[in-house]
């Protein structure tokens, strides 16, 4: 807990539907800050993490104009688990110092964060409260292939990476075809009250 605030991490594996959770909580009016998507904000605007990425990872992530190549990284660090480690170990720092800096200024009594990564990025610490969003791995691999055109093998691979480890207070939201997430999302909510 920061200050007043108590923070939950929204955590799941790719396909499980963590951002239909954070979705669900904007529309009800709460922060969620996007780990993901601030990382990337984060590695495209700062010259020192294109430095790092080139020089401990590969110099052909970055292009000819200097932006970062995201296909060319993404299958180097899920091909091959130190560049990966590496690839953490360059944008945690950045993202764990905005995030709390993001945190510090809603000043609300409630935050969420979303990270697919919540143990290998260290983020744990920060939060109160982990909700895992889980759904069955046949769903999680339909989900990703028709969003973003992997292969099954790469997003098999992309699983494999990720850890499931336990937290204190860890909750769980289904997230398969047939269970309503809402109504899990509201009785979490209530427990905070």
């Amino acid at each position: 807990m920061i200050g007043q605030t108590h923070i939950v991490a929204i955590t799941g594996g790719i396909g499980s539907g963590k951002s239909v959770v954070s979705r669900i909580l904007r529309c009800m009016g709460y922060p969620v800050y996007d780990c993901d998507s601030e990382a990337r904000r984060l590695m495209d605007g700062s010259p020192e993490i294109l430095c790092r990425i080139a020089d401990e990872i590969t110099p052909d992530a970055i292009g000819a104009d200097g932006r970062l190549r995201r296909d060319v990284l993404s299958a180097m660090v899920f091909s091959d688990g130190r560049k990966l480690q590496s690839l953490n170990a360059i944008v945690h720092g950045a993202v764990r110092k905005h995030l709390m800096a993001t945190i510090a200024t809603y000043g609300t009594t409630l935050f969420f964060f979303e990270t697919a990564i919540l143990y290998e990025s260290g983020f744990d610490s920060i939060a109160d409260e982990v909700w895992e969003v889980t759904a069955p791995r046949c769903e999680r691999v339909i989900r990703v292939k028709s969003r973003s055109g992997l292969s099954a093998d790469e997003i098999g691979r992309r699983m494999a990476s990720q850890k499931n480890l336990s937290f204190p207070h860890h909750r769980i939201i289904h997230n398969s075809s047939t269970d309503a997430i809402l109504p899990q999302i509201l009785a979490l909510i209530n427990e905070q009250r």
